[in-house]
C-alpha cells in the first residue's frame, strides 16, 4: 500500500476543528483510490505533520492543500519535512486541470438555475497577500482560464487581504450571479470575511462550496495520489 499526506495550514489559535475538517477531507479522498492510504495534518498543530509521517513507510507524497506555490509549499513545508524520505506534489491551485473540472461544476450550477454564462457574473473571491503578488497571480491565471471555458458576462477577482475587495468586486452583480470562493478549505476567511463581504455588497447570487471541496476536485486529487504514487 502506498500513503499520502493532505497538508493545509489550518488554524493556528485554534488547531483542533481545522484538523478534524482536514481528516474528514482526507477521508473522502482516500475513499475514491484504493491503491493509496490518504492521511492528514495541517502545519499549524504542533508536530502533526511530523508525526505523521514518521508514522509511514519512506517513498510517501504529501500533497499541499494551497492555492499557490508560496512560501508555506516552498519554505515552510519542506522545512518542517526534513530529511524524511517523501515527494512533495504540486499544490492545488496551480494543477492544470483545476480549471477545465472547476468549470464543468459550475456549468452544472448554471443548468441548475437554468442561466445561460452570458447572463451571469462570476466573482471569485480569494485570499490574496499584502506581502507577495504571487497569490493574486495565481488567482488571475485562474480567472482568465476559466474566462476562456465559459461565456460569462463578467469574471470578477476580489480579495481579502488586498484590493480590489471581494465587496467591491460583488458590487452591482444583481441575482444572476455566482460566487466562487478559490479557497482550498472552509476555514476562517471562508466562514466568516467572504459572507461579510458579499453581505456589505448586497450580493443576491449563489454561493458554491469551496474550490477545495468540490466532489470533483476530491476525486481528482485521489487520481493524481493513485498516479504519483502506484503510476
Amino acid at each position: 500500500m502506498h500513503h499520502a499526506v493532505i497538508v493545509a495550514h489550518g488554524q493556528p489559535s485554534d488547531p483542533a476543528p481545522a484538523e478534524a475538517s482536514l481528516a474528514a477531507f482526507a477521508a473522502s479522498v482516500d475513499a475514491a483510490t484504493p491503491l493509496v492510504s490518504v492521511h492528514s495534518a495541517t502545519l499549524a498543530a504542533p508536530g502533526a505533520l511530523e508525526a505523521c509521517l514518521d508514522a509511514l513507510p519512506g517513498e510517501s507524497a504529501v500533497y499541499p492543500l494551497f492555492m499557490a506555490k508560496g512560501w508555506f509549499v516552498t519554505s515552510a513545508l519542506p522545512k518542517r519535512i526534513g530529511a524524511r524520505d517523501v515527494r512533495i506534489l504540486d499544490p492545488l491551485g496551480i494543477d492544470p486541470a483545476l480549471p477545465a473540472l472547476v468549470a464543468d461544476t459550475l456549468s452544472e450550477t448554471l443548468a441548475e438555475r437554468d442561466w445561460e454564462a452570458p447572463d451571469v457574473d462570476l466573482v471569485i473571491a480569494a485570499h490574496g497577500s499584502g506581502r507577495s503578488d504571487n497569490p493574486a497571480k495565481v488567482t488571475a491565471a485562474f480567472a482568465r482560464k476559466i474566462a476562456s471555458l465559459l461565456p460569462f458576462k463578467s469574471v470578477r477577482m476580489g480579495f481579502v487581504e488586498e484590493p480590489p475587495s471581494i465587496a467591491d468586486a460583488a458590487a452591482d452583480t444583481g441575482r444572476r450571479a455566482i460566487c466562487l470562493p478559490f479557497f482550498a478549505c472552509t476555514g476562517g476567511h471562508v466562514l466568516e470575511d467572504v459572507p461579510q463581504a458579499l453581505e456589505e455588497a448586497d450580493f443576491q447570487g449563489v454561493v458554491t462550496p469551496v474550490v477545495g471541496e468540490l466532489s470533483r476536485i476530491q476525486k481528482h486529487i485521489a487520481n493524481r495520489l493513485s498516479d504519483a504514487l502506484a503510476g
